[in-house]
């Protein structure tokens, strides 16, 4: 019924989506959004790297943004600067790097529109195996975290004195965050992963009344906008990765309407 590289990417966008869900709660929870972005950002470093140093370029890109989270985490310790601050100098620091770097590679043909956007439709069945593999391990380092994670970000200093470690569970958090823009920049690109991060579970937050239910929520949102946003892309000749965004967006605007349960009384009369 459709062809082969459409059905890959429905099956690659999903696959991402289900991982980025519960991810994205907690950027939410934490309002960690420009921190996303900055980890996004680094990962155009990591495809310079591994272009000069003829490296895998998955795993440079893991590296690169495993190094910057654990950067900002030092930088943030020793409290120079406000957490704003050393994100927008990492942010545009690693992303200028890595386009002069790319620019002074004259030998290299690259395709700068494919990573800052990404190409879903250009998956291979081991990019699926990569995404599905790695979320799987990145939803069950989450379920492993999640009541350390959970209680530092309601209360850093309760969960340290139960003993839950909320630096250590930051890190890991961070980390996650490294591996999933690595396994997605090739699917939304290094500027519209951070939007996939957020969006569905913003839009999730009303309709869940636990923390739980969001993340669940957000999984199945995102997976929505992933569907959405193909056969948007397939429909009206569209951007696949933006095409999936704004099928998010859509989704977001959608579940800021008023809910009118049996018996509500409309805002205006109370």
């Amino acid at each position: 019924m459709f062809d082969d590289f459409f059905v890959r990417a429905i099956l690659a966008g999903v696959g991402l989506a289900l991982t980025t869900g519960p991810l994205g709660c907690f950027i939410i929870w934490r309002r960690m959004a420009y921190f996303g972005d900055t980890i996004a950002h680094s990962a155009l470093l990591g495809v310079a790297l591994s272009l000069l140093l003829q490296f895998n370029l998955t795993l440079a890109v893991f590296l690169v943004a495993a190094t910057v989270s654990i950067l900002l985490l030092f930088l943030q310790k020793r409290q120079a600067l406000s957490a704003d601050a050393l994100l927008g100098i990492l942010s545009h620091a690693t992303l200028a790097i890595g386009l002069v770097m790319v620019a002074f590679m004259s030998w290299v043909r690259i395709d700068l529109i494919a990573f800052l956007f990404g190409d879903i439709l250009a998956v291979s069945k081991t990019d699926i195996v990569m995404i599905w593999g790695g979320g799987i391990l990145v939803l069950a380092a989450i379920a492993w975290l999640w009541r350390p994670l959970l209680a530092s970000t309601v209360n850093p200093e309760l969960a340290e004195a139960e003993g839950l470690q909320p630096e250590r569970a930051r890190l890991f958090f961070m980390l996650l965050m490294a591996v999933v823009i690595a396994i997605a920049m090739k699917i939304v690109g290094i500027m519209l992963i951070t939007s996939l991060l957020i969006i569905p579970a913003a839009a999730a937050r009303r309709f869940a009344s636990t923390p739980e239910v969001m993340a669940v929520f957000a999984s199945l949102i995102g997976a929505v906008a992933v569907v959405g946003g193909l056969f948007g892309s397939l429909t009206y000749d569209t951007p696949s990765g933006p095409s999936i965004v704004v099928a998010a967006l859509i989704l977001f605007i959608l579940s800021l309407l008023p809910k009118r349960g049996r018996g509500q009384v409309p805002e205006g009369q109370r």
